[in-house]
């Protein structure tokens, strides 16, 4: 029998039959859906009944024989002269077939899920491409013929619609695919292991090595000691029936362990397969991820395999770089809001492909309040709740400035209560203490740099200040060097890489523990505000929000050992170097106005403050038309406007070797993270960053570990007319 080709000769590898892809894929497929179904409350079944089909046939145009000359290796060519997943498409979409959803997948597996309203009006060129319909419809006979020669009569099972959530189902048989597709080929061309680890969750063994781990934790002497081992054995305990929970303890309570204690109790009664912790900063991760692996990894495992570290998204459409994607198969992420929230919006196959692993997982949404801003709550929470109700996912919301959005009904459409895993008891002795840490002071008169530079200087030390902006926290730190030495300040935000943010980490918790050593000030940005072990003598706050100012209270007298200590409210005067932050400007604004109302900043005002905001500015235009068009099914909007962070960003590499690595080979994900930042296209494109490949920038300009890549960035800025906020 003739051999036809799924995929060309490259790189020293042969060309892959049509055959032992489809194998390949279809063994895949099988093996992730069966375990997806299990946590599906209400398609199970069809989830397996519409991703077998798209398995079969995702790949039944490459069987044109335009399309066989070049996987064959007879003709070189860029790409494949006839769109390869049209007849896919066509051959499901038969009304002797009828299969609606695996088409679907098949039409969407590599140029992403479509807006439905636009396919809607195309008629019968609807999930088709127009520009292959007419050629492909007179060869689809072929196609099957051929494709029934090398599989036999592939007989189909019933594909009705789902009762649940269509978009997240439609988005995970697309995942399910994808990552079926994606892994073969990836095998074949050596750059994926056949044989992956298997690292099970195995939660009361973490439980117990948790246990231990705490156990020698603090003295249990102190006031706050007591308290954080009384949270820790409530929310270890805490029997908790509905699928969405809250934890709103103070700061400094212990929350990474005595939540992960909960998580891993829940997994087990559940039984859950995946632990999720989702930070809002990069830096966090860092400090988490060393903590969970140094309490949860059991004798002899990998620690690398059971704790996995994922700064940004890595994912790429260009195949030649879809080695890089981070995939959530460890049985505990620890991840950003950004990456994890855009993946649930995302109609990318590159995105989609690791979301198949997320029904049946416990998810930790800490540091809550900073995850999203308030116009993508409204939809994320739809999210929460359906994978909660439909997908057997257990969520924690949690924060020390928690505002219950849920019970907000411009955000909440039906207000839902759910239960808190820490006891009244508990939460009252911790709020007791609370109030006895900080005082909260203001000057909103506008500061310029040296006045302020003045100003923090006079106040006693270790002092913290936190900027808005990338930029303005640069400017202010290289001012603090120029005007009171280098030894005066440290520096952090994630201008820096991941190595120089955890380097300048550890040497401000050593300067942290000195007695003597407390005329310095550490200049930041909002990476510190939320999750890091830090106790200053004194702390300083660009107006923001009161969420921001909260969290940022618990870097400051964070055990109450210098007794009361300040929080200060600051307002910089606007100039070439100091930009404001616009999407602060409403939430600042109320900050301001309980300010100057004289009202008494504590934690219980945070539900208050977002709904004085949405009040005064409504929930913004773009709120309600993500939930419409989510429930249109048109995934291309929601995936290009379900932004956290505004504005595109790109993986920009700083290191010159592993840079010359990508242009030339393989480089595994963990290297290019650690190597790598995250900075808006539009910054990029301003400064000139020259590109590594399509998806990939190399920054070119300064760097050094003090300011990270605003070193280069204010060089440029003091020579240009033009402002950049960076």
């Amino acid at each position: 029998m003739k051999t036809y080709y799924a995929h060309s000769p490259k790189d020293g590898f042969p060309a892959q039959s049509y055959q032992d892809h489809i194998t390949g894929v279809v063994e895949i497929v099988a093996r992730i859906v069966g375990e997806v179904a299990k946590y599906a409350v209400k398609d199970g079944k069809l989830l397996i009944d519409n991703s077998k089909p798209g398995a079969l046939f995702h790949d039944l145009g490459k069987l044109d024989e335009q399309n066989q000359s070049v996987l064959s290796g007879e003709v070189e060519a860029g790409k494949l002269p006839i769109n390869h997943a049209d007849a896919g498409a066509a051959y499901l979409l038969d009304e002797m077939i009828n299969a609606i959803i695996p088409a679907i997948v098949v039409y969407s597996h590599h140029k992403g899920l479509p807006n439905f309203s636009e396919e809607s009006i195309r008629g019968e060129s609807m999930f088709r491409n127009p520009r292959v319909k007419a050629y492909v419809d007179d060869a689809l006979n072929r196609y099957v013929e051929i494709h029934h020669n090398v599989f036999g009569d592939s007989s189909l099972q019933n594909t009705a619609m789902p009762i649940g959530d269509l978009s997240i189902f439609l988005r995970l048989v697309l995942s399910i695919l994808v990552d079926g597709d994606h892994t073969n080929t990836a095998i074949h061309y050596g750059k994926y292991p056949k044989q992956l680890p298997d690292v099970k969750l195995k939660p009361l063994e973490r439980l117990d090595q948790l246990d231990k781990y705490v156990s020698k934790l603090g003295d249990y002497t102190s006031e706050r000691s007591q308290l954080r081992t009384k949270m820790y054995e409530d929310c270890r305990n805490a029997e908790i029936n509905d699928p969405i929970s809250f934890c709103d303890s103070p700061v400094g309570t212990g929350k990474t362990t005595a939540v992960m204690a909960h998580l891993l109790a829940q997994a087990s009664e559940r039984g859950l397969r995946r632990i999720f912790v989702v930070l809002p900063f990069t830096n966090i991760i860092e400090q988490s991820v060393k903590v969970y692996r140094e309490c949860l990894v059991l004798p002899g495992e990998n620690p690398e395999e059971v704790v996995a570290e994922l700064h940004h998204r890595a994912d790429f459409e260009n195949k030649d770089l879809r080695h890089l994607t981070a995939l959530w198969r460890a049985p505990i992420i620890v991840t950003t809001a950004v990456a994890f929230f855009e993946t649930l919006a995302s109609n990318r196959p590159s995105s989609l492909r690791r979301l198949h692993e997320l029904p049946g997982s416990a998810i930790f949404v800490d540091e809550a309040h900073a995850a999203l801003p308030a116009s993508l709550l409204p939809i994320a929470w739809r999210w929460i709740e359906r994978y909660a109700d439909e997908w057997t996912c257990y969520w924690v919301l949690a924060s020390g400035s928690l505002n219950r959005f849920w019970q907000i009904e411009e955000i909440a459409q039906t207000p839902r209560e759910i239960p808190s895993i820490v006891s009244e008891p508990v939460r009252n002795s911790l709020s007791q203490f609370e109030v006895r840490r900080i005082d909260y002071k203001n000057d909103l008169t506008p500061k310029s740099i040296d006045d302020f530079c003045e100003w923090v200087n006079q106040s006693p030390g270790p002092r913290i200040v936190i900027l808005n902006t990338i930029q303005s926290a640069a400017v202010i730190a290289n001012r603090f060097k120029e005007r009171f030495g280098q030894e005066c300040v440290e520096h952090m935000s994630t201008a820096l890489l991941s190595k120089d943010r955890e380097t300048t980490l550890e040497r401000v918790k050593e300067r942290l523990k000195s007695p003597t050593d407390v005329n310095w000030t550490l200049v930041a940005t909002s990476c510190v505000e939320a999750g890091v072990d830090f106790s200053f003598r004194t702390g300083f706050r660009e107006l923001a929000s009161l969420t921001s100012l909260l969290q940022a209270s618990g870097r400051v007298n964070r055990s109450g050992e210098y007794g009361i200590a300040e929080m200060n409210t600051f307002f910089l005067a606007e100039n070439k170097h100091l930009k404001s932050n616009p999407g602060l400007k409403n939430a600042a604004s109320v900050l301001r106005d309980f300010i100057e109302e004289d009202i008494s900043i504590e934690p219980i005002l945070t539900t208050r403050a977002i709904s004085r905001e949405l009040k005064m500015y409504g929930t913004q235009p773009i709120s309600k038309k993500l939930l419409d068009n989510e429930s249109n099914k048109n995934f291309l909007f929601v995936n290009d406007n379900f932004r956290v962070i505004d504005g595109k960003t790109s993986i920009t590499v700083v290191d010159k070797t592993i840079a010359n690595e990508i242009r030339s080979g393989y480089i595994d994900w963990q290297s290019l993270q650690q190597k790598s930042i995250q900075i808006a296209d539009y910054k990029l494109q301003k400064l000139g960053i020259p590109k590594i490949s399509e998806e990939i920038y190399h920054w070119n300009l300064g760097y050094d570990n003090f300011l990270g890549y605003m070193a280069g960035a204010l060089d440029v800025l003091s020579f240009e007319d033009e402002d950049y906020i960076m």
